[in-house]
């Protein structure tokens, strides 16, 4: 069976793949605050899709597969140094100013510490949820069109990639609220968070660093030291 095919059969009628509507990207900060809890409800229904079924983590290859047994190698293996393609000797940018060894290790290290409390943690993600891949009309999320990175990991990734790309919208935080009204339990709120936001920042902060992205670099990294504060905060 193929990726698209997979999704197609699974998703519910009310995820959309092919939406009407504007870029969320487009939203001002009052109408994100107004009908925030609609994102959030679109991604716990992306979760709660069966998966039983399969097996591993990690974005799915073309055949629907899932390339890792844990998600321990999952989030390791994305930063093993590969001998072809785009990420050949990545760990040459250490030598730049964009992308500095003692940060990137830092919270990798802080990563891995937590990979316990997201073992097992098995949902469908989207794991594309950067505003300019979700669509709404003003009052609801009417879909998500590009699913070439959905898989398998823990559903707080899908949270924490909208966090890295607008954390002024404090999603974190106004989520901790969402699931106390919703009487949503979700246990080591904090540790799996961490876990997931390290990893898709340290992930985002390479990427910018090989296009010389200097802003999105710094970004990343004040992001990245203010977290854990904003997370002990709210958890």
């Amino acid at each position: 069976m193929k990726k698209d095919q997979l999704l197609k059969e699974r998703l519910p009628d009310t995820i959309n793949m092919t939406p009407e509507g504007y870029l969320s990207d487009d939203l001002s900060f009052e109408d994100f605050q107004r009908i925030h809890q609609e994102f959030f409800r679109k991604i716990f229904e992306i979760s709660t899709v069966d998966i039983s079924d399969l097996r591993g983590y990690g974005e799915f290859t073309e055949d629907a597969s899932l390339p890792f047994e844990t998600c321990r190698e999952f989030l390791i293996n994305t930063f093993t140094e590969v001998e072809e393609g785009y990420w050949y000797h990545w760990k040459e940018m250490f030598q730049t100013i964009l992308l500095e060894e003692t940060v990137f290790y830092r919270y990798y290290e802080k990563m891995i510490e937590l990979i316990p409390y997201c073992e097992g943690r098995r949902f469908l993600i989207y794991n594309n949820t950067f505003f300019c891949n979700m669509v709404t009309n003003g009052e609801t999320v009417t879909g998500f069109p590009d699913w070439s990175r959905a898989g398998v990991s823990d559903f707080l990734l899908d949270f924490a990639i909208m966090d890295l790309n607008k954390p002024y919208l404090l999603i974190p935080e106004l989520l901790w609220e969402y699931c106390k009204e919703e009487g949503i339990e979700i246990p080591n709120f904090k540790e799996r968070y961490l876990c997931m936001a390290y990893f898709k920042a340290i992930d985002c902060l390479r990427w910018h660093a090989s296009i010389d992205d200097e802003e999105s670099c710094i970004s990343i990294v004040k992001y990245l030291n203010e977290l854990e504060e904003r997370i002990n905060k709210i958890s």
